[in-house]
């Protein structure tokens, strides 16, 4: 089974809670990566990895003509209806189904990580972006920065992931997307960070929110909803803060690059 079957069913169970809960709260990183791309009007752009459309109904707003491809069927039905005019397709990043030189401007946020080779994904993105266009990829940032890598670091306690097997944070070391995008043919040229933290009311919210995520979903098959809610529970109340909201504060970094 390939990476786009087997991350299409973890991600798509619950893709409204998904939409609602987690993926909003990414919308720093989409709002810098496409504040560096811009001028967007008029460009076709392509987001792969496109999840329940947030990126896409962003840059549609300012002006870019869209289209998404997603492993998940559900996730896509959630962009559909935030983005009706767009162009949607189930399928994988490494093997996108789309002509070479299609559009003027490919992202993937948190996407390329889970394919089962970035570098052949990353490859992709080059082959359908047309000379001139733009590349942009968007990951999770330094871990010793990222207060949820404390959660994910007990999950893998709780459930150790096959070796090679993708996760949240695999292409997250320094220079690693830049590397990535050079062996593609293209040209870095610049990139940025940004904060983005993850907020919740209680931890029943963070529990509704976390779970709608494709990598928890499979420590809960392995492990059980109640050691993984209790792991979770500890993780957050480590992290609670002085104002005594739950939050974790994280950085997110993109990369730019030009195809020649």
């Amino acid at each position: 089974m390939g990476s786009a079957e087997v991350q299409g069913e973890l991600w798509g169970r619950d893709p409204q809670t998904w939409a609602r809960y987690q993926e909003v709260q990414m919308r720093p990183l989409y709002d810098a990566a496409l504040d560096a791309l811009e001028p967007l009007a008029g460009r076709a752009l392509l987001d792969a990895g496109c999840g329940a459309g947030l990126a896409l109904r962003l840059a549609a707003d300012r002006g870019a003509a869209v289209s998404g491809l997603d492993a998940s069927a559900p996730l896509l039905e959630v962009a559909r209806g935030r983005v009706p005019a767009a162009g949607l397709r189930t399928g994988d990043i490494q093997a996108l189904p789309y002509d070479d030189a299609a559009f003027d401007v490919v992202t993937a946020f948190n996407s390329i990580q889970y394919a089962t080779d970035p570098a052949a994904a990353v490859a992709q993105l080059g082959r359908v972006c047309r000379p001139g266009g733009q590349v942009a990829i968007g990951v999770w940032g330094d871990p010793g920065r990222c207060q949820t890598e404390a959660l994910f670091a007990r999950l893998r306690t709780l459930a150790p992931p096959p070796p090679g097997t993708p996760a949240p944070l695999a292409v997250s070391d320094p220079g690693m997307v830049e590397n990535l995008l050079e062996k593609a043919g293209l040209v870095v040229t610049s990139g940025g960070e940004t904060p983005v933290s993850f907020c919740y009311a209680d931890h029943e919210e963070a529990w509704t929110a976390h779970i709608s995520a494709g990598p928890l979903r499979k420590v809960i098959e392995m492990a059980g909803p109640d050691a993984v809610r209790q792991v979770m529970r500890d993780v957050l109340e480590a992290d609670r803060k002085p104002d005594g909201q739950l939050r974790q504060d994280n950085v997110f970094r993109y990369v730019l690059a030009a195809k020649e």
